[in-house]
């Protein structure tokens, strides 16, 4: 199971990228840091900077053929800067063309909207995003996890760092089934 985790330079929810970054390689997966600049990235506990973390690969060099799913950790920052990255939204885009599972917790659905995915699905995110995602045609529930398979692939989201237990084993269920897919 290789998985595609996209964050920007900065911003990034520290705990929002090593908790299903850890889920994933306990399930025996491949993480892999994309990124749209190369060198490290900042992570944040809320607003104060935590560690840094390399990149693997750029955006402009990953391909979606080479990830079974995507995962978008969440800060507010992060998904910020992403959605203003034309490379960015067309690298979380081409995982709902390819029909490939997506992940995406707290503010990390401001970069679906801007990939202009979420239109008929429905989503949880951090409270404040309901009315963003509602405009850009989506239904917002308050829950824990929210997986929904009503597009073209199956859309996993989740709302805060408290809820990241039910969004790991959520996104390892899909992405594991995904990876499955794939072998058969």
């Amino acid at each position: 199971m290789q998985v595609a985790f996209l964050v920007a330079p900065e911003g990034i929810e520290q705990v929002e990228l090593t908790e299903p970054w850890q889920a994933v390689e306990g399930a025996d997966g491949t993480p892999k840091l994309i990124s749209t600049q190369s060198g490290k990235v900042q992570a944040f506990h809320h607003l104060d900077k935590a560690d840094t973390f390399p990149v693997d690969q750029t955006v402009e060099e990953a391909t979606v053929a080479d990830f079974d799913g995507l995962v978008l950790p969440g800060g507010v920052a992060n998904p910020d800067a992403l959605r203003l990255n034309q490379a960015a939204v067309a690298f979380v885009k081409s995982f709902f063309d390819a029909g490939k599972p997506v992940a995406a917790i707290c503010h990390a659905p401001w970069s679906l909207i801007e990939a202009d995915v979420v239109r008929g699905r429905t989503l949880t995110s951090w409270p404040s995003l309901q009315t963003d995602l509602r405009n850009a045609g989506a239904t917002w529930v308050d829950q824990q996890v929210c997986v929904d398979d009503s597009g073209g692939n199956t859309l996993i989201t989740s709302r805060r760092p408290d809820d990241l237990k039910a969004f790991n084993d959520a996104l390892l269920t899909e992405f594991s089934r995904a990876d499955r897919q794939v072998k058969a």
